[in-house]
């Protein structure tokens, strides 16, 4: 059927015709611009599994040389159509039980208000299986205000010289300030004489969980789980120096790449470099961070 045909069968003008076609080339160039920027990212973040609104945020980076915009709705509509959206997966859970005659401290840290990095270390230790089989535990210690990864070790042991290797990483990294605080839950590495030692001559302040309650330790539970949705879980091991290389990569792009929406979607580096920047914002633990006004980018 020839286009004038189609045009009066339809109730349309030639140039109506011609303009909905060119809309639709330009559509559909668009999207296959969009698909690409979703595969560098993902490619750069070595994972395929963080959510629309952030792929949203840094494709649009990506576009704004372009004068191009992409919104919520139509990118998770053109990664349907091309089976593109991460699935989501279910948490495993490792209990882990301490010695019962360790020393035990309070938790001080509910309610803490704080206004910049370095102020509240929390650590936690997370298990990795890989689909052969290998089995190992990621001690972890992260700040809190900026949510960055301050120290880290990966070791097929649970033992306190594990936990204390992240936590020499941390300090080496940061030092530590009359005013900063760690906490843990009441795991045996974390109330070891050796663990409590090295942070007695840091000066730094002791504060662990209650037992049975994880949630007294959220910052770093949330990691955990940020950590083995978006990389780990998928991840195969060949040896525990494979593994330490490839958790190494993890970090660093969550580190210096993962925009935060908690963080105005600046990435954890930047804040626990330089603050939020262009105003003071402070956060209170357990509850949402409170900001005078929302924060903003870098220039």
């Amino acid at each position: 059927m020839s286009i004038r045909a189609l045009t009066e069968l339809f109730g349309r003008s030639r140039q109506g015709y011609y303009q909905r076609q060119h809309a639709q080339e330009r559509a559909g160039l668009e999207d296959e611009v969009i698909l690409a920027c979703v595969s560098r990212i993902r490619t750069r973040a070595g994972t395929s599994r963080w959510g629309v609104r952030k792929l949203q945020l840094l494709v649009n980076r990506e576009l704004a040389p372009l004068s191009l915009r992409v919104g919520r709705d139509r990118l998770f509509a053109l990664l349907g159509a091309h089976d593109l959206l991460s699935k989501p997966r279910r948490r495993a859970y490792v209990k882990r039980s301490g010695e019962h005659l360790l020393p035990r401290y309070s938790n001080l840290i509910r309610g803490k208000v704080l206004t910049g990095p370095n102020q509240l270390w929390v650590a936690d230790i997370t298990y990795l299986r890989s689909p052969s089989g290998a089995a190992y535990f990621l001690y972890l210690v992260t700040d809190a205000y900026s949510q960055m990864v301050v120290g880290w070790h990966l070791s097929d042991d649970l033992l306190s010289a594990s936990a204390l290797r992240a936590l020499a990483m941390a300090l080496k990294q940061n030092g530590s300030t009359p005013s900063l605080t760690h906490h843990s839950d009441r795991g045996a590495q974390y109330r070891s004489v050796e663990y409590l030692g090295m942070l007695k001559r840091h000066s730094v302040s002791i504060s662990m969980s209650n037992p049975s309650s994880p949630q007294e330790n959220a910052i770093a539970e949330r990691l955990n789980g940020i950590l083995k949705a978006e990389w780990l879980y998928d991840m195969d091991f060949k040896s525990l120096a494979d593994a330490r290389t490839k958790v190494r990569k993890v970090i660093a792009v969550y580190n210096g790449y993962r925009p935060h929406n908690s963080l105005g979607n600046l990435v954890p580096e930047q804040v626990h470099w330089q603050g939020f920047l262009r105003h003071g914002a402070v956060r209170v633990v357990s509850r949402s961070y409170v900001t005078e006004k929302e924060p903003q980018e870098a220039p």
